[in-house]
């Protein structure tokens, strides 16, 4: 079989229905938008959260708090994950957890956290720490490595290359 010879299975591929096009094809008429309404008419476009004219529920609901827009989002790893998944002497860095399935796909800062324990000396290369993570993998033997996530101002190479391209 060539390239040019695969064709899609038959009855995979559907063509689209059109519409309004006499009443013997079952579509004419209304063209299934109903009779009369905001919604039968051309170039019809209601807001996805509108209720119909009454008060919205967005205006109804109190609002209490602040929520803010700059909240700092990172991929997290406990210790006690980098215990389980590797062994004594590994480096781990970034794409290390990735290959582990620590971490998903979101690109973001890494941090690493001191919940649960680790008894294996492991280099540790991550962006952030926290005092209790870095405090037990120097005490399990291991060391830990600050890298930059270049989402900074901090003046590094790495963030200085990005802003020549």
């Amino acid at each position: 079989m060539k390239l040019h010879e695969l064709t899609a299975t038959p009855g995979s591929r559907k063509s689209r229905q059109r519409v309004g096009r006499g009443d013997g094809s079952g579509w004419g008429g209304t063209a299934g938008r109903g009779h009369k309404g905001q919604r039968s008419r051309s170039g019809a476009a209601i807001r996805h959260h509108f209720e119909g004219g009454q008060t919205p529920s967005f205006r109804r609901i109190p609002k209490r708090g602040f929520n803010s827009g700059i909240k700092e989002i990172f991929n997290v790893v406990n210790v006690e994950q980098l215990a389980k998944a590797f062994k004594a002497g590994d480096v781990v860095d970034e794409m290390a957890m990735r290959l582990a399935a620590l971490i998903g796909k979101r690109q973001a800062p890494l941090k690493i956290l001191g919940n649960g324990e680790i008894n294996i000396a492991l280099k540790v290369k991550a962006n952030f720490f926290s005092a209790t993570a870095k405090a037990k993998i120097e005490a399990a033997g291991g060391s830990v490595e600050e890298v930059c996530c270049c989402c900074c101002d901090c003046g590094c190479e790495d963030a200085s290359a990005d802003q020549k391209d």
